[in-house]
């Protein structure tokens, strides 16, 4: 299958320490917030549970009604892939590419890319691990192999962000954040796609660039 992109910004992370690193784009034009591939953040960070692993999260569809979000299903014909450069040169090296069929989560990778930049194909030949999509509601089904996590569902907006400040700073009425302001995005849920991986599978001795695409099946 082949796909084109839309992607949210490069990320860099130390492989051996710990930290977490946030990119977050939520409030767009309605003709993009309102598709199916509508990235809202990234995340990258050391397992708190297992020092040895990194997860990696991309959320879609942001600005979701809880009264709408069990109605709101991930796109068959999407793929989001974490991209990830081992070397420095702000080029993928290996690829995480998550698609969503018949009820299921489907992770290919990390695996080394057929095709880098704006297309992509999946890797069929690529490690599996496939998980549960997980209702609105429901205790989380997380799939596993060879020490490849994967989960896939809706979940309350972590993002915090005051908008109305913002703008007000914007247009010079504010001067500063309060603290600790008023969450926009307080009771309205994402699509998460979350994937921990060993950071032997991961590859290069320092730091690596992480960043995420959505993309269609053309």
């Amino acid at each position: 299958m082949k796909f084109i992109k839309s992607m949210l910004a490069v990320l860099g992370l130390a492989v051996a320490t710990m930290g977490i690193f946030i990119m977050a784009d939520h409030i767009d034009a309605p003709a993009v917030a309102s598709g199916t591939s509508d990235l809202t953040d990234l995340y990258a960070f050391e397992s708190p549970e297992n020092d040895a692993n990194l997860v990696f999260v991309a959320n879609t569809q942001g600005l979701l009604d809880p009264a709408t979000t069990a109605m709101t299903d991930f796109d068959p014909n999407l793929m989001v892939e974490f991209n990830i450069d081992n070397d420095g040169d702000f080029v993928e090296d290996l690829v995480i590419q998550c698609v969503y069929q018949y009820e299921k989560l489907w992770v290919y990778g990390p695996v080394e890319p057929l095709t880098v930049g704006v297309n992509s194909r999946i890797n069929g030949s690529a490690p599996l691990t496939i998980a549960a999509l997980t209702e609105y509601g429901s205790s989380p089904s997380i799939g596993e192999n060879d020490g490849v996590k994967a989960f896939a569902g809706p979940r309350d907006d972590p993002f915090f962000f005051d908008f109305n400040q913002f703008v007000g700073i914007l247009g010079g009425s504010e001067t500063g954040f309060n603290n600790p302001g008023d969450d926009t995005f307080a009771g309205t849920n994402v699509l998460s796609t979350v994937i921990e991986v060993p950071k032997s599978k991961l590859g290069g001795s320092g730091s690596l660039n992480v960043w995420v695409e959505t993309k269609k099946k053309q």
